[in-house]
């Protein structure tokens, strides 16, 4: 089945230029150039991924993205101008699994968009369900439970808990982490683990400030306790 993609950027020529890229690429793609448009689309439709442009009529990118993750866990990735790393870290804030900063090659981005689709799809089809106490995690359907309540991680909240789950108790460090699970190659810094690990904590654990599952050894980085 054909990858579904919303590309939202008030720029016709760079939706125009990204939309038929992708479609050579044999994906669909609907388009959308405003905040309340975007929104509007999400809600309605099953993307498997979204491209998101920070400065937007209506509504900005932030709270579309804000939005978004209140009924979806769909990949975002942040289009920005701004070469400001606190833009590209209030996208993480926000959400947002990637960003990609303009100008930027089309190439970069459709290689981005595919790095994290082959992340989102499981080949396997026999689904491995892992229990820690309340906290239940379907691999599969990359799925969280903590008691009986479904919790809406974003696919890079995701990868962060199954990379740590997958080892439960070894330390990794930030750099570590940040070049498993975003690569060699990711522009950003070790603060984006930081960001991913603090909602973690927020969607998780009771108490944020006092973690039962998303540990950290002080002075060494941060492990899974099982």
């Amino acid at each position: 089945m054909a990858k579904k993609v919303l590309v939202v950027d008030d720029e016709k020529t760079i939706v125009k230029g990204i939309k038929y890229s992708l479609e050579q690429d044999g994906m669909k793609v609907d388009s959308a150039f405003d905040g309340e448009e975007a929104l509007e689309l999400a809600k309605n439709n099953a993307y498997d991924m979204v491209l998101l442009d920070v400065m937007l009529p209506k509504m900005d990118g932030f709270e579309v993205c804000q939005q978004i993750r209140e009924f979806s866990s769909v990949p975002i990735v942040m289009i920005t101008a701004k070469g400001d790393d606190m833009d590209k870290i209030l996208g993480l804030e926000y959400g947002a699994d990637d960003y990609i900063t303009k100008p930027f090659n089309i190439l970069e981005v459709k290689a981005r968009i595919k790095a994290i689709m082959r992340r989102t799809t499981k080949a396997d089809t026999q689904a491995s369900v892992l229990t820690f106490g309340e906290l239940v995690i379907n691999e599969e359907y990359r799925r969280v439970y903590v008691g009986d309540k479904e919790i809406n991680l974003t696919s890079r909240e995701f990868d962060v808990l199954e990379f740590l789950v997958s080892t439960p108790g070894k330390v990794y460090n930030r750099s570590e982490l940040l070049h498993a699970i975003w690569g060699e190659d990711f522009p950003g810094d070790e603060r984006t683990v930081d960001v991913h690990v603090r909602r973690l904590r927020e969607k998780l654990e009771k108490s944020p400030s006092e973690p039962r599952y998303v540990r950290t050894k002080w002075g060494s980085g941060y492990f899974f306790q099982a």
